[in-house]
């Protein structure tokens, strides 16, 4: 899980599975966040380890790759380009799963990528479980030409290298 703030917006990203609801709530708390006050969730794809606490943010908006969803309205959008706050936008980039999204935010000096395009800093080079894995290598160099940092799908947030595989 990741959070982002962007002006009124607050934005969890991969509310997946943890120990328990407080693993999410009790970080969000000591940063003066409420459930209530999550504006959006963004799920990178639809596998139940960062999906499965969605539930914890009732009032958020929660986009995927093709919508995003709040009680219940359901407003049809591709992810691409879509824009979450000022600095927040969706790419999508299918490999892992089709329906798999990049959520890039822009700090004005530099983007992060938050994916699930790497599960960690090493890769694995090859998602053993992409059902795409000629979509998954594209999608990398797309982000690796946009973001100078990386927060992957499993891993703590890593800059790209030499070594970071495409």
């Amino acid at each position: 899980m990741a959070f982002v703030r962007d002006g009124d917006s607050r934005i969890v990203w991969d509310p997946g599975m943890v120990p328990s609801d407080d693993s999410i709530l009790e970080p969000l708390a000591a940063l003066g966040v409420a459930p209530g006050d999550v504006t959006d969730v963004v799920l990178s794809h639809h596998h139940p380890d960062h999906t499965i606490r969605a539930g914890l943010f009732p009032s958020a908006r929660t986009h995927d790759h093709w919508a995003w969803y709040r009680g219940d309205e359901w407003v049809d959008r591709p992810c691409e380009g879509f824009e979450v706050s000022p600095s927040v936008r969706l790419m999508h980039t299918p490999g892992h799963t089709p329906q798999c999204l990049t959520t890039l935010v822009s700090t004005g000096e530099e983007v992060a990528a938050l994916t699930h395009l790497w599960w960690f800093e090493g890769g694995p080079a090859e998602d053993p479980h992409a059902v795409d894995p000629v979509g998954l290598h594209g999608g990398r160099e797309r982000v690796l030409r946009l973001a100078s940092l990386i927060v992957p799908g499993h891993g703590t947030p890593f800059r790209p290298s030499a070594s970071t595989p495409t």
